[in-house]
């Protein structure tokens, strides 16, 4: 930002600069040129009083005036002949005009001419011719150009750090700001904006500074409820293991199967909330490789009770040299569970688990043998939908890959197969 508001500016300057400048520079040749015919008018103009009739016949020496180096003049006789100073030997168009009454100036090769009539008794009797070579113009020219340019560059050089000292000003809070809604995405509500005196980046800042402090107090009051949550859901979780337990104990118990699934039911419960309320919380968490080993064989242990009753098979399939992944293993389980349970509730057939490599991200197919999916992929995955049962939790799931950097998307209706995509790490 700080470049291009430098870079904006100089040329900004540069083409105010030269839409001034060059109409000028141009002004200034086409004003040392006229002042140059003006100089060369008036030395011919006092060389015509200091000539006499009698240096135009000839009869007297002809002395001119003293000029400026480079200047040249010479006298003309009524027939164009020189009879003094330095000029052509004949006399030339512009020196004919002026025998015939008629100044002159204008250009012979390189050189400017100015010629004036001298006249007696108003009669014209000779001509004064001045000259003087247009390189001498042309260097006053240079050198007044050159000093344009060398201010026209000094304004350029204070504008650019004029404008870098600006930019400066303006970019710092402004980068601030980014750098404070960077922190603010990653979770740190205590971020603040300091003045900057600009009004409008200033206004900009406290309301980013008062969104930041709602959003903290929107977090801890969140937490606040999620601790209380998880205290009200977990004392009767474990009121209700202890009295399974002590049925389980119990002398003369006849349905320890039905109590022990009761109990492991009860675990991936205290396990799922524990799970959820994590996620809810946002606890930063080290990063580390999701465990899929130890994830696929909770999954296994899980759902085989569930799947073998009803006479389904589940099958994992892992393909070799996977990717690792530092998703969360509380969102990866969860969503797992979610795609599972589905494929149980809704699904018929086996149950497949396929790991696999999907490039840049891992990847974690779960397909059943069922009859397919006849609804729109968009309405799977929103909010309390239930189309033929298979939006019940998707929803859910779908929010849990994203906030890893996931994707979860229906790859396939028919027979029914879920993709989730973990990002490599």
């Amino acid at each position: 930002m700080r470049r291009r508001i430098v870079m904006l500016t100089v040329l900004s300057a540069v083409l105010a600069i030269s839409l001034f400048g060059i109409p000028l520079a141009a002004g200034v040749a086409h004003y040392y040129m006229a002042d140059e015919r003006s100089e060369l008018t008036r030395f011919a103009t006092e060389a015509t009083v200091t000539v006499s009739a009698a240096q135009l016949s000839g009869r007297d020496p002809t002395e001119l005036p003293s000029t400026e180096p480079g200047v040249q003049l010479a006298v003309y006789d009524h027939a164009g002949r020189r009879i003094g100073g330095r000029g052509p030997a004949v006399a030339d168009a512009a020196v004919r005009g002026a025998l015939h009454g008629v100044p002159a100036n204008g250009q012979d090769g390189s050189d400017l001419v100015v010629t004036v009539p001298v006249a007696n008794n108003e009669h014209v009797t000779g001509a004064i011719r001045a000259a003087a070579g247009k390189m001498f113009v042309y260097r006053r020219v240079a050198r007044n150009w050159l000093l344009m340019l060398a201010v026209a560059c000094a304004a350029v050089l204070i504008t650019g750090l004029l404008a870098r000292r600006q930019a400066r000003r303006l970019a710092r809070p402004l980068e601030e700001m980014s750098a404070m809604a960077e922190r603010l995405g990653d979770g740190d509500f205590s971020v603040r904006a300091r003045p900057s005196g600009i009004p409008e980046i200033d206004s900009t800042g406290a309301s980013l500074s008062t969104t930041a402090e709602r959003l903290g107090d929107l977090l801890a009051r969140e937490r606040a409820f999620s601790a209380d949550a998880s205290h009200q859901l977990r004392t009767p979780l474990t009121g209700l293991r202890l009295q399974l337990e002590s049925l389980l104990d119990a002398p003369g118990n006849t349905r320890v199967e039905e109590i022990s699934q009761a109990m492991a039911e009860a675990d991936r419960l205290q396990r799922t909330i524990d799970d959820l309320l994590a996620l809810a919380r946002d606890v930063p968490r080290h990063k580390e490789p999701l465990d899929l080993d130890g994830l696929l064989e909770e999954a296994r242990k899980t759902w085989h009770a569930d799947l073998a009753g009803k006479g389904r098979p589940l099958r994992v399939r892992i393909a070799p040299d996977l990717p690792t992944t530092d998703a969360s293993t509380a969102a990866a389980r969860q969503i797992l569970h979610v795609l599972i349970e589905n494929a149980i509730r809704h699904g018929a057939g086996t149950v497949t688990v396929d790991v696999r490599d999907a490039g840049d991200a891992l990847a974690i197919d779960v397909s059943d043998q069922g009859p397919g999916i006849d609804s729109p992929p968009d309405d799977l995955f929103r909010r309390r939908t239930v189309t033929a049962g298979h939006g019940i939790g998707l929803a859910m799931a779908r929010r849990l890959a994203e906030a890893e950097g996931g994707r979860l998307r229906l790859a396939r209706p028919s027979p029914p197969t879920f993709t989730l995509l973990l990002p490599g790490a």
